[in-house]
């Protein structure tokens, strides 16, 4: 049996980076999945109160049994030599959301979601901002209309102190494979 080919893309929502990899790991673990890990240039290099990043990289290159692609050069190929058959961004910021939005391809993660769209696979977004609700509205209401692009289901996780901001469900990232992949989004919004 092959494996499914995941690109799995870390931005820099410092706060649920280890849920992120919780669910890499779990992924990798499965036997289904050979996940590739891709890293926005500051999850990559910034140490933060979460956790130091050379930590982080080990980790991450420790679970999936390869570097980490960091940088634009590494990123470009994804489509065109088909590295992938889908990718997941988790933690996916209003940030990045914004510019894959606006095309702003600046990015490690930008770089291969466009990259990896060009083959018409899907890409799936696990959003963790504290704007969702705000500015990123509109993009992610644009975003969650177009083909190949599937939300993982969110909520608000503090309604009374961040009350524009969602955060997806990261234990329902391997659910939303199998649907994205049979061209079903799974219910974005989860109700408390």
């Amino acid at each position: 049996m092959n494996k499914i080919r995941i690109g799995f893309a870390i931005c820099g929502s410092f706060c649920t980076i280890s849920r992120a990899i919780d669910q890499m790991k779990l992924l990798e673990d499965s036997g289904e999945y050979d996940v590739l890990p891709i890293m926005s240039t500051n999850a990559y290099s910034l140490d933060t109160r979460f956790g130091n990043a050379k930590d982080i990289v080990k980790k991450i290159e420790s679970i999936c049994s390869k570097k980490v692609i960091h940088d634009l050069v590494s990123a470009e190929p994804i489509g065109p030599k088909n590295m992938i058959d889908i990718m997941v961004i988790a933690p996916c910021t209003g940030n990045t959301l914004s510019k894959l939005y606006r095309s702003i391809i600046d990015t490690p993660v930008t770089l291969a979601a466009k990259s990896h769209l060009r083959t018409q696979r899907p890409l799936i977004i696990a959003l963790a901002t504290n704007d969702a609700l705000g500015f990123s509205a509109k993009n992610i209401g644009y975003m969650i209309t177009q083909k190949n692009i599937y939300f993982v289901p969110m909520i608000q996780d503090d309604i009374v102190n961040k009350p524009n901001s969602l955060v997806a469900d990261f234990d329902m990232i391997d659910v939303c494979i199998k649907n994205a992949l049979k061209g079903n989004q799974v219910k974005p919004l989860i109700k408390r």
